[in-house]
């Protein structure tokens, strides 16, 4: 998969900030998950996919009754 330029990265995310703003909370939740499943799809493979996973998870606490 080729990473996009800076200016593109930020173009996209620019994209996706207005798509949820237009599609609202609710929507935007079920937007996300799509987003992502198309995300996956797209991977090379699926370690790719793991490791998407992984980062998008990097940095974030986990819920306090999240399943151990």
């Amino acid at each position: 998969m080729t990473p996009l330029a800076p200016a593109d990265l930020d173009d996209a995310y620019t994209r996706l900030c207005h798509t949820m703003t237009q599609l609202g909370e609710v929507q935007a939740t079920i937007f996300l998950a799509r987003l992502a499943v198309l995300a996956l799809a797209r991977a090379d493979g699926a370690d790719a996919a793991r490791r998407l996973i992984d980062d998008a998870a990097s940095d974030l606490a986990p819920a306090d009754n999240a399943a151990q």
